[in-house]
């Protein structure tokens, strides 16, 4: 599913990532846990594509067979919002959209028809719980609900892979439990790679393999993809 292999990144003259291998299997729940600084964010950013390495031409970042360093810009937003989505600590809903509207816009991104976007949308939101919620706007839901919408917005077209960036992390206790145990309903029910990274022990213990990373390496045991 994701195979990378020597990821280097500099800030200047900074090494935020020293040669990070990682392989990580289909429908696979992997926490990534380390200190702040320790260069999670950063190695996730560049997983999901929002960031690249800074040794392109020695490394590799292959994703679903694809080795994404050789997608032009265009091919990789492309294959980003087909393959990829995202959950981060603050939802970014946008406020002035509602639910439903904020769920169905990656899709619309991808040209599919508003009635086919929307109808995804409301089945997801409604796997949620959220199915009272379609027409509210963020303002008017709770932080949990907040959340869930970003969840459903994530999956809307059925990526493969989701990367959560301390998903839990502007939750309250209930609220971060519960999304914590929706991470694993929806791998069950629709088969997605979960690549989450946290400070949250209990999450991070729940996966089904945790990676630690320290100074820019991950010191955990590594496991091939066979």
């Amino acid at each position: 599913m994701i195979k990378a292999s020597n990821i280097q990144k500099f800030y200047g003259e900074l090494q935020v990532l020293k040669g990070v291998d990682l392989h990580i299997s289909k429908s696979e729940v992997v926490s990534i846990v380390g200190a702040s600084g320790a260069g999670k964010t950063t190695l996730l950013q560049i997983l999901g594509t929002l960031d690249t390495q800074s040794n392109k031409g020695d490394s590799s970042l292959i994703i679903n067979g694809i080795d994404v360093t050789n997608l032009s810009d265009k091919e990789l937003a492309k294959f980003r919002n087909e393959h990829i989505g995202f959950i981060f600590q603050f939802h970014q809903l946008l406020p002035e959209f509602t639910a439903l509207e904020n769920v169905s816009i990656p899709a619309f991104i991808k040209n599919t028809p508003k009635a086919d976007a929307e109808k995804r949308g409301k089945e997801l939101l409604q796997f949620l719980g959220l199915e009272e919620r379609y027409n509210h706007k963020p303002a008017e839901l709770s932080g949990g609900e907040q959340q869930r919408v970003a969840v459903a917005r994530a999956l809307v077209n059925n990526p493969s892979i989701i990367f959560a960036d301390e998903p839990s992390g502007n939750l309250d206790s209930e609220s971060a439990d519960t999304l914590h145990k929706l991470f694993f309903e929806l791998r069950d029910e629709f088969g997605q790679t979960f690549v989450i990274v946290t400070h949250n022990r209990h999450l991070a213990d729940m996966a089904d393999r945790k990676l630690t990373m320290v100074d820019g390496l991950i010191t955990t045991p590594k496991i091939e993809v066979v």
